[in-house]
Parts: structure tokens; C-alpha cells; sequence
């Protein structure tokens, strides 16, 4: 931990910062935080932190009996997942990486895209309450067509290589459309009974509750988990069609080197098994038990790093990612950052940066990439922080146990 916010007003609870310099907008969040009248113990804030709508990305607050909707974030679930591949980087050349990034492009809808034909309802979550009050229901036929989709801004999929030469494939992505519109209901709903019930948080903080006790509570909460299990499948789904499309590429190829690699090395012909999948979300809220209480504990573009827990910290496109284990720090309530965090926005990141920079950072590692013009650069690399400095900064939160070097990277 690197310092400790306290202003001594009335009601306010500390925050702890796992970083050093952080920009006035999130510390002001920050502040509203520390006011709130259920907060708990202390605000946590990691270290990729940066500015949110009503609480920063990569902050972490426990309430007491309060669900606070954008305090999840509007991306409900939106989280990691990767896998380790009986692949060697050697076998995969430029050409090759290539042609797989472009066979995924075709099979996997980016940006605001969806598929044109209903996905199998089977592979949608199965919850012991069907029958969802509000949005799921109604959006179930839309969400039909988004499972198996990457969605847009810092979402990805990335081919990477490990430091014995294994590669890996990553997956960066949410609840897509269904989420945003379970969460923008929930925070309208929100603001309006605040109104109603004269509520001491103010309006202009963006961070409107609701009691758990209440039937809207227990409504989003209900609709958030469906979100949040919807983004599981979402991923999981496309890394099913990702390894379906290395199958193709590499056991279809005529190298005989390859031939021989795989006729020595493969028996089933399938590079990876996605029961085997680390899988990690960062934008959700649960009841956990922190310093002897049951409290509700907010993580908005943050993880969970219990004890021994694996997860997954990504770097930038062009920067190293880590597969982690959690130590289990209370002060954190057991989190860690979830990834290295944005240090400038995206209309600044594309009036700043400079391309043909940014297309050399990417060039000279020899990673396939999908950086072509201004306009791509809200998600260069010089739009992130370091991410050596975050990983730095959460020692006492993680162990790193894997690292992981881009190969090729495909953004949404």
C-alpha cells in the first residue's frame, strides 16, 4: 500500500491507495466515496486506478446492506479469461499468426457487431430463477445474438507466448449490450427513489443505492448475476471458436515441419481444452465476509485476489500480461488491479499520441496488430500506464506466476 487518504470529516472512512500519483477527477470520486454514509472499514483503490462514471476504475467499496449500480459499472461481469495451449511459439511465424488472426475476424464479431443468426440457447446460463422481472426477459432474443462477440474500446483477443515459449490465448470481454441495459435501468431506478426518499448522497456524485432489502435490490441483483454469468459464456464461446480456428489453420497446413511437430505431439488434434480456462471478472458486486462482517463488496475494474486465487492482469496491447495468484490481503478486501489501467482518455490518447510511434512500438516486437490509423490509437500503448510500475505497486496483493508477451492482438 502506498498511502492513506483521510480528511477527518464527519462520517468519512480512509481510502487506501495501492499508487502514488492519481488524476484530481478520481480523487474526487474518491472523496465521495469516503462519505457515503454505509461505507465500511476503508475505500481501496488499485493500482491501474483512473477516473469512472461515480466511483474510479479499479476502486473496490464494501457497504453495508447497499447496492450501488454504477458502482459495478454498466459493463456488468466484464472480466478476463485465458488459456495455455500445447503450442509452441516457434511453430507460429508471422504469416501464420496472420492468417488465424484474420480466420478469427471472420468467425468473431467486434465493435458494436452482432451475429446474424441466434446462438445455441444452450449455451446461454442456466440460473434457478427463470423467470427475470425487468430486462433479461426482455432482451434475452437481443442477447441470443451477442454471445460469441467481442464488443468494442479496451476489449481483445490476444495471442500470446509464455516464457518457456508456450502460447497462450486471452480474452478481454463483457456482457455486451444486455449488460448495459440491466445496469442503465437499475441506476435510473435508483436516482428516482433517491429522489423520493430525500437521500443525503447527492445526485451530482452519480452514485444512487439501493437497500438491499428492497425488491429493486433484489431485482438487480438477480438480473446482475445473469450479466455477470452471460460475459462467462460470451468468453467462453469465443474461446471455443478460437481454438476451433487454430485446429483448422495449423492441422490443415502442408509445412512439413509442422506435419511432423503435430503427428509427434498432438493424438486428438486439439490444441487446448477450455475446461481448463482461467476465468476472471472485474465489474461486479457480491456479499462477502470482510473483518468479522457480512458486507457487499463493489468491484468496479477490479479483481478478486483471495488467497491462492488465480487470475489474469493484462498489460496494453504491445506490453507484457500476467497470470497471477491472489494473497489474500484483507486491506484490499482481497483484490488486485485488473489490469494496467488508461493514463489518458480516449480523445486525447488520438490528439496526443503519434501513429507512426505507435505503430513502431508494436512493428519492432514483431506483433500482428490491427493499429492503422489516428483514430486507433485510443487503445495504443502510450494510452496505458506502465504496466511494470502497477505490477510493482501490488506486491503484497499478487504473486506472479505467469508472464506473458504479446504475439498478435486483435482489438474490438
Amino acid at each position: 500500500m502506498k498511502k492513506v487518504i483521510f480528511h477527518n470529516q464527519e462520517n468519512e472512512v480512509p481510502a487506501k491507495l495501492w499508487l502514488d500519483n492519481i488524476e484530481e477527477s478520481a480523487l474526487a470520486q474518491i472523496t465521495n466515496l469516503q462519505n457515503l454514509p454505509f461505507a465500511f472499514k476503508h475505500i481501496a483503490i488499485m493500482p491501474d486506478c483512473h477516473t469512472g462514471y461515480g466511483m474510479p476504475i479499479g476502486g473496490v467499496l464494501a457497504t453495508h446492506q447497499v447496492i450501488i449500480p454504477n458502482a459495478v459499472g454498466v459493463d456488468i461481469g466484464c472480466g478476463m479469461c485465458a488459456i495455455k495451449t500445447s503450442l509452441k511459439s516457434e511453430q507460429l511465424d508471422k504469416n501464420i499468426l496472420t492468417k488465424i488472426i484474420d480466420k478469427i475476424r471472420e468467425i468473431i464479431p467486434v465493435g458494436f457487431n452482432h451475429h446474424k443468426k441466434d446462438q445455441d440457447r444452450n449455451l446461454m446460463p442456466i440460473t434457478a430463477n427463470k423467470n427475470y422481472p425487468i430486462i433479461v426477459g426482455k432482451e434475452y432474443s437481443s442477447a441470443l445474438r451477442q454471445l460469441g462477440t467481442l464488443g468494442g474500446g479496451n476489449h481483445f483477443i490476444e495471442i500470446q507466448k509464455d516464457t518457456d515459449n508456450n502460447v497462450w490465448i486471452m480474452i478481454h470481454s463483457g456482457s455486451r449490450n444486455l449488460g448495459y441495459k440491466v445496469a442503465k435501468h437499475y441506476n435510473e431506478v435508483a436516482i428516482s427513489l433517491n429522489e423520493k426518499w430525500f437521500s443525503s448522497v447527492p445526485k451530482k456524485w452519480e452514485l444512487a443505492f439501493l437497500p438491499i432489502e428492497t425488491q429493486e435490490a433484489k431485482n438487480y441483483m438477480t438480473e446482475m448475476q445473469y450479466c455477470v454469468d452471460f460475459a462467462l459464456a460470451n468468453r467462453k464461446l469465443m474461446m471455443d471458436r478460437i481454438i476451433d480456428c487454430f485446429n483448422q489453420m495449423i492441422f490443415n497446413t502442408k509445412n512439413n515441419t509442422f506435419e511432423k511437430y503435430f503427428q509427434e505431439n498432438f493424438e486428438n488434434k486439439n490444441i487446448a481444452n477450455t475446461n481448463e480456462m482461467i476465468n476472471i471478472a472485474h465489474n461486479y458486486a457480491r456479499f462477502e465476509n470482510h473483518f468479522g462482517e457480512n458486507v457487499i463488496v463493489h468491484r468496479k475494474g477490479a479483481t478478486s485476489a483471495r488467497k491462492e486465487e488465480i487470475g489474469i492482469i493484462p498489460g496494453s496491447q504491445g506490453t507484457k500480461s500476467y497470470i497471477v495468484k491472489g494473497l489474500g490481503n484483507p486491506e484490499s478486501f482481497m483484490s488486485c488491479s485488473h489490469g494496467a489501467g488508461r493514463k489518458m482518455g480516449r480523445s486525447q490518447a488520438i490528439k496526443t499520441l503519434n501513429l507512426e510511434n505507435e505503430i513502431k512500438k508494436l512493428n519492432d516486437q514483431n506483433i500482428v496488430h490491427g493499429i492503422r490509423t489516428a483514430k486507433d490509437l485510443d487503445e495504443a500503448s502510450g494510452a496505458y500506464k506502465d504496466i511494470d510500475v502497477v505490477m510493482a505497486n501490488q506486491i503484497d496483493l499478487v504473486e506472479i506466476i505467469t508472464e506473458l508477451t504479446p504475439l498478435a492482438v486483435i482489438k474490438g
